[in-house]
């Protein structure tokens, strides 16, 4: 039987199957085999695994598929995509951070998809502004599919659940911004299906920190990470910094000086790019920070 590994807790794994239309979870041991390959099972893991006893929905694991990708923190294999979930206010989101985490998963190799909450607290004032739309050209012009949803008005709502369709997703982003609502709003019955889990290992999911993948569709997981109130500087060094900011790369071979970084060098096509607005000031603000800081960060 072909399952998913949705959660594990002192060495027993929990995976889920899809059978005859009915959604199960075994709790499974590892087969010694895979000990003495030095072969871990980790969550998000497809395995292969025998069934003990079916009243008791137990079982073995007894091989683990390759793994598409394999990620550290969180600690989760065959991630498909990341949500990054900020609040458009209350608390005012923090870019530089966003931009960190971007940075981050893209350094893991994981599509990012913005999910910017909270839409429906956005006053008329700030949107005759176009805050938002200033907001969606920034990150939309280095690639990145952004959304704003709010689960009072649902507004978004429909959209990102299609997004997640069939797909492993990990949900990650500051505390405070509505995680925890949104996650419930795409699905009501996550709670239910993760209480099964819950029931098995005799501890309440608010008591444990453990990692875990909900399964909220047809082939579709999702997994909360623990919020972030800040990230330290990804190991790079501060001129391979300009490899994430996929909005300079129409701009940089332009530049007068090969390997340019974009900062004080004279006949910069990015900084000219900035001045004519063709570039946003606030990720290259972010960028001009983050670069300082690498730079600071190597001295010592």
């Amino acid at each position: 039987m072909q399952g998913k590994i949705v959660k594990g807790v002192g060495g027993f794994y929990y995976v889920h199957l899809h059978l005859c239309d009915e959604n199960k979870i075994y709790e499974c041991k590892a087969k010694g085999i895979l000990r003495n390959q030095r072969i871990k099972p980790k969550i998000g893991d497809n395995v292969e695994m025998d069934i003990i006893d079916e009243t008791a929905s137990t079982g073995n694991i007894v091989s683990i598929y390759p793994r598409k990708n394999d990620l550290i923190r969180p600690a989760v294999s065959n991630v498909d995509q990341a949500v990054v979930v900020f609040a458009y206010t209350n608390p005012e989101p923090n870019f530089n951070l966003l931009d960190r985490f971007l940075i981050m998963l893209k350094q893991q190799g994981l599509k990012a998809i913005i999910c910017i909450n909270k839409y429906d607290l956005a006053g008329d004032e700030e949107i005759e502004k176009g805050n938002d739309e200033d907001i969606r050209r920034a990150y939309e012009d280095c690639g990145h599919k952004i959304l704003f949803c709010s689960t009072r008005s649902m507004e978004g709502i429909d959209e990102l659940k299609a997004m997640l369709a069939h797909k492993t997703t990990v949900f990650a982003g500051p505390s405070g911004v509505g995680k925890s609502s949104l996650l419930n709003a795409i699905s009501p019955c996550a709670n239910a299906e993760t209480g099964e889990i819950s029931e098995k290992i005799k501890r309440g999911k608010h008591t444990t920190r453990h990692s875990e993948l909900m399964p909220i569709g047809d082939d579709t997981f999702i997994m909360d990470t623990p919020g972030f109130s800040s990230l330290e500087v990804f190991d790079t060094e501060p001129e391979e910094l300009k490899e994430y900011y996929e909005e300079f790369f129409a701009y940089s071979d332009k530049c007068r000086f090969n390997g340019c970084v974009h900062i004080h060098e004279p006949d910069c096509a990015v900084k000219e790019a900035l001045n004519e607005g063709e570039i946003s000031e606030l990720r290259y603000n972010n960028y001009r920070q983050l670069y300082e800081e690498l730079k600071s960060k190597r001295k010592w």
